[in-house]
């Protein structure tokens, strides 16, 4: 007699593409209504499962999409780990990343030479650098979320800076906003275009035409930053911190 009981749905598996054997992150979300397949530079391929999908049919989709991943699982590029002397960009222009060589001391901005200067330990360089560019988009994005909130006369719950490769911005049902550090990366008007984006989810939690009107509204130049990302996105999600 089969059993009724659901197979538990696990947090991974491994696939036979034309490339090779290929991991896959099983990730289940609440807010899913869909079976989903996507590509990331950090996460990889990533099965998204409804919460209360069966595991079964999120083989059977897999499966069913095995030719859609083999055109395109050469899209995944390889992280670009944040180290001492490479180029990073920083509000659009590209920055020499150096260590001062001292133990103590604040990273510094140096406007004209384009250098950023990291104290500390060398095992210390990346986790202080990713400290400091958190804190940078967090000005920017306080900022620029205050000005687009007061146009339109919304109140966020708060602002939440994280390391998502996902999505650059979200907004929860409560009013919290998040947004992707690497925004700080990019020139300011794309980050004020993501800024302007999540706060008007706090009137329109959808992406109907009413609510690209309201994105419009507070930011009438709302698509230069929205084209710019849909070119050089997937560029910056590939800056990593930390391995």
């Amino acid at each position: 007699m089969m059993s009724n009981r659901r197979k538990a749905i696990p947090e991974k598996l491994q696939i036979d593409l034309a490339a090779g054997a290929v991991n896959v992150v099983v990730s289940q979300n609440a807010r899913a209504k869909h079976y989903r397949l996507s590509l990331h530079p950090k996460k990889g391929v990533v099965l998204t499962v409804p919460q209360r999908g069966n595991w079964r049919d999120a083989q059977d989709f897999l499966h069913r999409h095995q030719d859609w991943l083999n055109q395109r699982i050469d899209q995944i590029e390889a992280p670009t780990l944040i180290a001492p002397e490479m180029d990073l960009p920083l509000r659009g222009t590209l920055h020499n990343l150096a260590r001062t060589g001292q133990l103590r001391g604040l990273v510094q901005l140096n406007p004209e030479t384009r250098r950023i200067e990291v104290p500390g330990a060398p095992e210390h360089f990346a986790r202080k650098l990713g400290d400091w560019l958190k804190n940078q988009a967090r000005q920017d994005l306080e900022q620029q979320v205050h000005i687009h909130a007061q146009r339109l006369n919304l109140v966020p719950k708060g602002i939440t800076i994280r390391d998502q490769t996902s999505r650059w911005g979200s907004c929860s049902s409560s009013g919290q906003l998040n947004f992707s550090w690497r925004l700080v990366l990019a020139p300011p008007y794309v980050l004020d275009y993501v800024a302007a984006h999540e706060v008007a989810h706090l009137r329109e939690m959808n992406h109907s035409p009413r609510f690209w009107r309201t994105v419009k509204e507070t930011l009438p130049d709302m698509k230069r930053g929205h084209d710019w990302l849909k070119v050089h996105g997937r560029e910056l999600m590939r800056y990593q911190i930390t391995q």
